[in-house]
């Protein structure tokens, strides 16, 4: 036969085929079969469209399978799963922002294997309020009149949003300066459109005054907003309004004033770390807003929520909203976060809560990073084909919150003899329990800020793993 009557599709394989020969293997990734044929049936069909456009090549079949067989090891890598994170950014986004408190975790596992009362008063045996023990506590924390929680920081905007601004009232004022972009493409802008209400912005990008404000009042607004930069910084010719002066203008026109904190803050940062303050959930209420709202996930150190806490009429109203049960918590997100906040409580007045993140904030680059770097080192130094020492580094808190602050850290300084950067760093994310770091200076670094002693070994049997040490 002829190059030009030649089949082209000939050498593709059946699905079958492939299946047969997968099964063969003896590593094959620990997948449900229905996930294995569904990957190859998708895999033979773009073979056949890219010989139906000119632009693939079929290789051989045993190419073939182990090209599949590399894709289905991918695909398996990519369920959620643990990892170790030395990049030094403490509330690393794609690395699930903040870790849990052991407790908050042992509760989770409980009450996720069983029956629970999310909604059942055991005194009387009758129906009871989903979530109002959690409540009760964020109230007490935040030294609120009321609180309440909801799936997101964003949710909890939009709630408040739709609550207050609707109507013929549904006008909410607006720093410009404050028109911020909070992750993945979606600004403030938007969500506030997305609840309905009217955005009227006032003042300049850096400087907006207070008679901004006053003169934008109408019988349209439903409230005045308060968005804090959390993720970013102006400095140099600006100027804005205190809190108190917002809260004094909208006592004067009747009108809510509301600050979205972002961040979670419920201590004293400056005090933890040396970063800068951030300002709490309590401070801001003191200030006279009528309701905060902050995320539970980031420097609160809980699960993702959003919670919302002020007067008791205002949060009594959000929890009414039609949309409220569609934004509501389920009875882990209830369980993670009434934990988290018992952290907090159970050390009132006295030591700061121990949870994983501000104990990873505090630590002390020469008492209790520097002891386990050099374990470290020792352990890898018999690794011929790896350069390694240590050296000072700067950790961030990440997150989207305070940018400005820089926390010493140290990391080790590792340099490959026998293979790139990009393919160390690979191998390091391939393992059972991955590391993942970062390549600086020409060096790939694992900033031990973010890495739990506990996982310093995993780290140390990981490098010997990838270098043929193990």
């Amino acid at each position: 036969m002829s190059q030009k009557t030649q089949n082209p599709f000939a050498r593709i394989p059946a699905v079958d085929k492939v299946l047969l020969a997968l099964e063969k293997l003896d590593d094959l990734p620990p997948l449900p079969q229905p996930l294995i044929t569904n990957l190859v049936r998708d895999e033979i069909k773009a073979m056949r469209e890219g010989v139906k456009e000119g632009h693939a090549n079929v290789g051989e079949f045993e190419e073939t399978v182990a090209d599949i067989r590399g894709k289905l090891e991918s695909f398996h890598r990519s369920r959620i799963r643990p990892v170790i994170n030395g990049t030094g950014i403490c509330i690393h986004t794609n690395l699930g922002r903040s870790p849990l408190h052991p407790e908050v975790v042992s509760s989770l596992s409980s009450i996720g294997q069983h029956y629970n009362n999310i909604e059942l008063d055991l005194d009387s045996g009758e129906r009871g309020k989903r979530g109002g023990f959690l409540e009760s506590c964020l109230a007490t924390l935040c030294e609120a009149e009321s609180a309440t929680v909801t799936n997101n920081c964003a949710a909890a905007l939009i709630l408040m949003l739709k609550h207050l601004a609707n109507g013929e009232r549904n006008e909410v004022i607006i720093s410009r300066g404050e028109l911020v972009e909070i992750g993945g493409g979606f600004r403030v802008p938007e969500i506030m459109e997305a609840s309905g209400a009217r955005l009227v912005e006032v003042g300049a990008t850096n400087k907006t005054s207070l008679e901004d404000y006053q003169n934008a009042i109408s019988p349209r607004t439903g409230m005045l907003l308060k968005v804090h930069r959390s993720n970013f910084w102006m400095d140099g010719f600006t100027d804005e309004p205190t809190t108190e002066e917002l809260v004094e203008l909208g006592n004067r026109h009747d009108l809510p004033v509301v600050e979205d904190l972002g961040s979670g803050a419920m201590v004293m940062t400056d005090e933890v770390a040396p970063i800068p303050h951030e300002p709490t959930a309590l401070e801001v209420l003191n200030r006279g807003v009528d309701l905060v709202c902050v995320s539970g996930d980031k420097l609160f150190g809980g699960p993702q929520a959003g919670i919302i806490a002020g007067r008791a009429d205002l949060v009594a109203g959000i929890k009414k909203e039609p949309f409220f049960r569609a934004l509501r918590c389920d009875k882990l997100i209830l369980t993670g976060m009434q934990e988290t906040v018992l952290q907090y409580l159970h050390q009132h007045g006295t030591d700061q809560p121990q949870l994983p993140l501000i104990r990873m904030l505090s630590a002390s680059v020469d008492k209790d990073l520097r002891p386990r770097a050099e374990a470290i080192l020792d352990s890898i130094s018999a690794i011929e084909e790896l350069e390694s020492g240590l050296v000072n580094t700067i950790a961030r808190c990440g997150g989207g919150t305070m940018p400005k602050a820089e926390i010493p850290s140290l990391a080790l300084d590792l340099m490959p003899k026998s293979m790139g950067l990009p393919q160390m760093a690979r191998l390091l994310r391939e393992q059972n329990l991955p590391v993942v770091g970062y390549v600086a200076e020409d060096r790939f670094r694992i900033d031990l800020r973010t890495v739990f002693p506990e996982q310093d070994q995993i780290v140390v049997e990981n490098l010997l793993a990838i270098f043929g040490n193990l």
